[in-house]
């Protein structure tokens, strides 16, 4: 390959910065090119309208996707659980790395944890899938919260806790990571308490796919940082939100984690839940299968769950379901 620069696509966000910036370096490893970042608008970076209104986290992506099929950018990094999980045959998830912290966190104002929230505490999400597991866990706690819709980038969010509007927030623990502030967190949400957003924690690598030599090239250079546990994990997890009709903005939260026998890998468990948004009910299902050695088996195993969840009226609690 010519030394031309590689132009990776990314939201102009200070995480989609320092994640892209990372990314960008392990490609000029494994491409021997330099990596140059292209910042792009998208709609859901300039509209203030709630996400689900604007159609779910999938509006980060379009932009990018757009880019990319242009020819503006070799490639686009964007966080995994935003993408829509339907892949345009134009394109190529190329590389799935290896998955930060999976947790969701809370920032809560004199370092308080969950269980020391005062009652009636105002904790701020912009999303379903933790509104309906915060008030469920709250609930067999004895405890009281308010959920309160908010949306914004870390900074804005940490700041309604900061200025006394907000009693704690809940984030990705991956984000904080990514941008060097996990200190702030002030509890750990153990994943058996709340379950993350399918893809939480893990990034995709997306280019056009191989159409021509130089694309195919880069497809293969790409695919290097590829984690292939990671991808069979959040493949299950996005199949299950698929055969759920799920979208991105649904309150639905999953989970594929490897279950080990020593050193050996010997299952992958995979944990689904929805629930309404006050957490008066929840479906919350498990089942564990062979790790998936094709995409094919990862797609059943997360299918499978969903038949499972449906059959148990998961469909009532996500609002109208598409047929």
């Amino acid at each position: 390959m010519s030394e031309q620069a590689l132009r990776l696509g990314t939201r102009r966000s200070k995480l989609a910065m320092a994640q892209s910036g990372q990314v960008a370096d392990a490609v000029s490893q494994v491409t021997g090119r330099p990596v140059e970042l292209v910042e792009i608008t998208t709609y859901g970076d300039v509209s203030r309208e709630h996400l689900a209104q604007i159609g779910g986290t999938g509006v980060f992506v379009t932009a990018l996707r757009e880019a990319l099929v242009r020819g503006e950018v070799d490639f686009a990094v964007h966080s995994l659980k935003d993408l829509p999980t339907a892949q345009p045959e134009d394109l190529a998830l190329a590389a799935v790395p290896v998955r930060e912290d999976v947790r969701d966190v809370l920032v809560a104002r004199d370092g308080l944890t969950f269980a020391e929230l005062p009652d009636g505490a105002r904790v701020g999400t912009g999303s379903p899938r933790r509104m309906a597991q915060l008030n469920a866990y709250a609930f067999s706690h004895g405890l009281t919260i308010e959920t309160v819709a908010i949306r914004g980038n870390i900074d804005t969010r940490v700041g309604f806790v900061h200025s006394g509007e907000l009693d704690a927030v809940v984030l990705a623990a991956a984000g904080l990571n990514r941008i060097g502030r996990i200190d702030e967190v002030t509890d750990f949400l153990s994943v058996d308490t709340v379950l993350p957003a399918p893809g939480q924690g893990a990034l995709a690598i997306e280019c056009r796919a191989g159409h021509n030599a130089q694309d195919a090239a880069l497809v293969a250079a790409l695919g290097e940082l590829d984690d292939p546990l990671t991808r069979a994990a959040v493949t299950a997890e996005r199949s299950l939100l698929a055969a759920l009709e799920a979208g991105c903005s649904a309150p639905v939260g999953a989970f594929a984690d490897l279950l080990a026998d020593g050193q050996t890998v010997k299952e992958m468990r995979l944990r689904g839940v929805v629930g309404t948004t006050d957490g008066s009910t929840l479906v919350q299902l498990s089942t564990t299968g062979p790790v998936p050695e094709t995409h094919d088996q990862a797609m059943a195993l997360g299918r499978e769950l969903a038949a499972e969840m449906l059959a148990k009226g998961a469909a009532g609690l996500m609002g109208e379901r598409a047929l």
